[in-house]
């Protein structure tokens, strides 16, 4: 039996997700219905682990972890400035797709607050809510996983 160098088992792992990406890659062309999807997945992606939007937008439990019966549905934010901040805001709105905000903002709201960093009243968000400046591409797949969530 040949023993692989973890040099050579990193190097056979990349050749063989190279050509699973290669596959993933020719199939997603076949079919526009996988570019939605991969649209959705981006925009997980980008919400989930890039802006964090959880970490203000969904309620914890009492042992720290997330409610994810209420996940982006909203929450009390925990933490106070030291100094006080103007327009500081306690609560971070619902932002799935049954909320209040989206029947104010809607789609094109969201996506252009993402790309500009000002409400649909042409306001900025107060703190401590970042002011994004997204791509149109990455506020459109965050405003598409928002709105595919319940």
């Amino acid at each position: 039996m040949m023993t692989l160098s973890p040099l050579s088992k990193r190097l056979l792992f990349s050749v063989a997700a190279v050509a699973a990406i290669a596959t993933v890659t020719l199939a997603q062309d076949a079919k526009t219905d996988l570019k939605k999807e991969t649209r959705l997945e981006r925009g997980k992606y980008l919400a989930e682990e890039v802006a964090r939007c959880q970490e203000c937008h969904t309620p914890m439990l009492p042992d720290g972890t997330f409610d994810k019966a209420n996940w982006m549905k909203g929450a009390t934010l925990v933490g106070i400035p030291a100094k006080p901040i103007e327009d500081w805001h306690q609560k971070a709105p619902d932002i799935t797709s049954t909320s209040k905000l989206w029947t104010n903002w809607k789609y094109e709201g969201i996506a252009k607050f993402l790309q500009t960093g000002k409400t649909p009243r042409d306001k900025r968000s107060g703190p401590p809510m970042p002011a994004y400046t997204m791509s149109a591409e990455d506020a459109e797949a965050i405003t598409a996983y928002l709105k595919s969530l319940p």
